[in-house]
């Protein structure tokens, strides 16, 4: 019997279950447009003015959800994908979500496990509370982001384990697989941290170790981890592993806040590096901001970074960075900003072709490609940043 009632009722139980099913699982598209002119007074011996994509915040794209799963347990994934808001090209031409790309569970009693191309715990608890989260990588990460507190490190064929935060404490490790049928692990990472917040202060230790994957004559492509490599450390790419340690810290007061950090960076050499002795750059920086009105946002930072004596060097190199951004949002998604940067560089430090050369000037993260001819770069940009 199939009677205009029944017919409602199944048309009702089927409205139900499918706005259970929406309740249970969301998907969100997020993102940023960010466009900048800049300025850099010295690219390879010339002053250069260009247009530039994500100065302030990565123009990005972004798919993120999560499904209940019922009881304590959820399912999770996010996608992103890197632009160039002045060409629309890919930031990378092989890889489509070259940003994330992950797939996970999340339990408030047990924690989050995730699996995929991801940042590490180190960038994520300790590089939240750096100088690049204050102001920006561009300008504002320490030279060449030479301690990956930056976003240049993300790991390939890593699982990740965040506990719970417990009283103010977090903790999170990360195993990246090199995927080489190899004992030794060739190409592997590895990285853990914690991250402790106690209104009005926040702490946070981490460490991180980048293995390199069969490596020739530089950083191979082959193993889980990429990193940036400038004029400050391209020397040293040959590197057989990396080792990174860092401490942030930060105190609010009001619209006031000020921060310090310190990190040791080891490149490692193995038999067939293009150096012979461990190479170690040790960075300390202090940063600070004021919310001086709800629109106006200031802050400035300096690093000073110098490296060991060395592989035939007596004169180390030594990069010291000065950094500011004003920052005037015209909501809460979009804003106008200007941000500044000078870097001096003296010393010694190796070459790509594992020669000693001259300490070259290569600011924040921005000029990893285009450094400085000498001893001194300036940069300056003016862009405009909308969220959605």
């Amino acid at each position: 019997m199939n009677t205009p009632c029944m017919r409602a009722a199944a048309l009702a139980v089927s409205t139900l279950i499918g706005a259970n099913v929406c309740a249970q699982s969301n998907v969100t598209i997020y993102g940023v447009v960010d466009a900048a002119t800049a300025y850099a007074s010295n690219q390879g011996g010339k002053s250069n003015t260009y247009m530039r994509s994500g100065s302030l915040s990565a123009s990005k794209i972004g798919f993120q959800g999560v499904e209940d799963l019922g009881g304590d347990l959820k399912a999770l994934f996010l996608l992103e994908n890197g632009f160039e808001s002045d060409t629309g090209a890919q930031s990378s031409a092989s890889s489509l979500f070259n940003r994330q790309a992950y797939v996970g569970l999340q339990s408030t009693a047990y924690g989050t496990l995730t699996a995929g191309r991801q940042y590490t715990p180190y960038y994520l608890l300790v590089g939240s509370l750096a100088s690049s989260n204050v102001l920006t990588g561009a300008t504002g990460a320490h030279p060449g982001d030479i301690d990956g507190l930056d976003t240049t490190v993300r790991i390939s064929n890593s699982v990740t384990y965040s506990m719970p935060a417990w009283r103010g404490l977090q903790a999170s490790a990360q195993y990246g697989f090199g995927e080489a049928a190899d004992g030794n692990a060739v190409g592997s990472s590895f990285s853990a941290a914690v991250k402790y917040s106690t209104s009005p202060a926040e702490f946070a230790l981490g460490y991180l170790k980048l293995k390199n994957g069969q490596n020739g004559s530089g950083w191979s492509d082959k193993g889980s981890a990429s990193f940036g490599i400038s004029a400050i450390n391209q020397g040293y790419a040959s590197a057989e592993s990396i080792e990174f340690i860092a401490a942030s810290a930060r105190y609010t007061m009001g619209k006031w806040m000020v921060g310090a950090n310190a990190s040791n960076v080891q490149y490692q050499a193995g038999s067939r590096s293009a150096f012979r002795d461990t190479a170690i750059f040790n960075t300390a920086g202090l940063i600070a901001s004021y919310q001086w009105t709800p629109q106006w946002f200031l802050a400035a930072g300096y690093s000073d970074t110098f490296a060991s004596r060395a592989n035939g060097i007596a004169d180390r190199a030594r990069y010291r960075q000065l950094s500011f951004e004003q920052n005037y949002a015209l909501s809460k998604r979009t804003a106008i900003y200007l941000i500044e940067a000078r870097q001096l560089a003296r010393g010694q430090t190796l070459g790509q072709d594992g020669g000693i050369v001259g300490a070259v000037a290569s600011v924040g993260d921005a000029q990893n490609g285009t450094p400085s001819s000498n001893g001194g770069q300036t940069v300056v940009m003016v862009g405009l940043k909308h969220s959605f």
